[in-house]
């Protein structure tokens, strides 16, 4: 009805928080332009390069940081900074991983308390809204990903806010973010995903994308969608 309140969300959201080159976010979430500096991460091994000026990732180097990051007292701050620092140089991310062919789960880490992976989505790939149930950390080193942000309500839920990462671009989610997911691109899209959990072993929720009702979900359902889509466009062999 006219004139009456909107419904508030069930749960209390902490705005995804975005430090990347450039950005678009609308709706109830901070549009702003911004350029950072990355400073060498206090976590690194001094006797080893970092990724910085390399022409090569050092994959294991990047495991190993962020490994000791998560043990930081505010974890995902500090596992962002390591991971900020790694999608800053792209090219090197890419010489080390390879320039994405198909939609896929690249896992580099996977423990009780921190997963990575890389995540390659096909052109214009989308991901329905769903949960994560922990924090996530997610750095663009190729391609365009852009985030609708989801909020619960009584009666389901609702979009809020949207966000583009571009290449070299860093993103935040709290542990009750809900987001969907399009590479928007006529080309791949390449992202490294850090969770503060064990991404692949927790039961959480996604929503049918055209009718918004809850669904159960886990590692394995989101592996197979990655995997229908790669037999969608013949990508499976």
């Amino acid at each position: 009805m006219a004139g009456q309140d909107k419904e508030e969300p069930m749960t209390s959201h902490k705005k995804p928080q975005f430090d990347p080159q450039r950005r678009v976010v609308v709706g109830s979430v901070l549009a702003a332009t911004s350029q950072l500096v990355f400073p060498i991460s206090s976590f690194a091994n001094p006797t080893r390069p970092t990724s910085i000026g390399r022409e090569t990732m050092d994959i294991e180097r990047f495991v190993e940081d962020c490994v000791s990051a998560n043990l930081e007292t505010d974890a995902q701050a500090a596992v962002k900074e390591v991971l900020a620092k790694a999608v800053s140089t792209p090219d090197a991310v890419i010489a080390a991983l390879g320039a994405p062919t198909k939609a896929g789960l690249n896992v580099l880490l996977r423990s009780p308390t921190l997963t990575i992976f890389a995540a390659t989505w096909t052109p214009q790939m989308n991901l329905m809204p769903h949960d994560h149930l922990m924090w996530a950390n997610i750095g663009i080193y190729t391609g365009r990903e852009d985030n609708i942000f989801w909020k619960r309500l009584s009666t389901g839920i609702e979009a809020y806010g949207a966000a583009a990462l571009f290449s070299k671009d860093a993103a935040s989610l709290p542990e009750d973010a809900l987001h969907s997911v399009t590479n928007p691109l006529l080309r791949f899209t390449g992202g490294i995903h850090i969770y503060g959990g064990d991404f692949f072993g927790t039961t959480r929720s996604q929503w049918n994308p055209e009718t918004l009702e809850e669904e159960p979900s886990d590692g394995d359902v989101i592996r197979g969608i990655f995997q229908r889509e790669n037999e969608r466009l013949g990508l499976d062999t």
